[in-house]
């Protein structure tokens, strides 16, 4: 398999997701991978990308170093995607799925995603004041009206996924504007309540609502019960969402399938994961034991 950095936050909600790869490498996820017996090339980082304020363009920051980003990411994640082999992409903000699913294109298929997160991110700049392209990068892939030309057409001249290639685990929060956005185009949604009481089942829900073909898992770590695994950027997943133990046998059920090419992660900031020591080395624990689950199923 295939490992990849992208240290960037330029489009959270501040700096310190892009610490993340650094922070899960330094946590064994090299050492642990290839304990599993995963077969291991590391390709490094891309450019480190921070996060500022962007006072002249308050609803849609820093969009010129995101537009950068997803570039670079498409670039390098196309050629990583390699035939039968697994790219893991170490994020950084959540519009690492949008980059993946760009790479995915590029070589010539049509990207479907699963994306784990307690939010659809499918607001714009034009739905929203907070002016965080994490919040916004599904309504980018699927070009939705307000979203940024910039970012949608970052890659290819027209949008990178279509609404039924698109569907949800996890999910717990959304806007208005999220909700009828989701209604609308007929997005299958699968609630974090199925997620946490039954893991294997939901994730085979959600694989099995995509079309055949490629397709990305994307795990936003803020969809995990905070303080089972105090992880993500955003801190508000307190007493909710699946636990470090409930998400692995979800993640095990996706990775498994042959056409499942990359897996991309996002918001974690590693600030918040020294408040347990042991956080970081689970999360690598579950990502392990994952993919381990994949070459077995692979072997058989």
């Amino acid at each position: 398999m295939n490992v990849l950095g992208v240290p960037s936050s330029a489009g959270a909600y501040c700096v310190g997701v892009e610490k993340a790869p650094a922070a899960l490498r330094r946590a064994g996820l090299g050492d642990v991978l290839v304990a599993g017996g995963a077969e291991v090339m590391d390709a490094g980082d891309l450019t480190t990308r921070r996060w500022k304020p962007d006072r002249e363009h308050p609803h849609v920051q820093n969009l010129g170093e995101e537009v950068a980003s997803m570039r670079e990411l498409a670039d390098v994640a196309s050629i990583l995607l390699a035939e039968g082999e697994l790219l893991l992409v170490l994020g950084g903000s959540c519009t690492v799925a949008f980059g993946v699913c760009a790479a995915v294109a590029r070589r010539g298929g049509s990207p479907s995603i699963v994306y784990i997160d307690r939010h659809l991110d499918l607001n714009t700049p034009s739905s929203t004041t907070e002016g965080s392209l994490s919040w916004m990068g599904m309504a980018h892939a699927l070009g939705l009206d307000g979203a940024a030309s910039e970012l949608v057409e970052a890659t290819q001249d027209t949008a990178i996924l279509e609404p039924s290639r698109l569907v949800y685990l996890g999910v717990d929060a959304a806007t208005e504007w999220e909700r009828d956005r989701v209604r609308d185009l007929g997005i299958t949604v699968v609630p974090q309540a199925e997620l946490t009481d039954h893991p294997r089942r939901a994730a085979l829900a959600a694989w099995k609502a995509l079309p055949t073909g490629p397709f990305v898992v994307h795990l936003d770590v803020d969809v995990l019960d905070f303080l089972d695994a105090p992880l993500a950027e955003n801190v508000n997943g307190r007493n909710s969402g699946p636990t470090l133990a409930q998400l692995e046998p979800a993640l095990s059920e996706l990775l498994r399938h042959p056409d499942c090419v990359a897996l991309s992660i996002g918001q974690l900031d590693p600030a918040h994961a020294v408040s347990d020591d042991t956080a970081l080395p689970r999360l690598v624990a579950v990502l392990a034991s994952a993919i381990a689950a994949r070459q077995l199923t692979e072997a058989g």
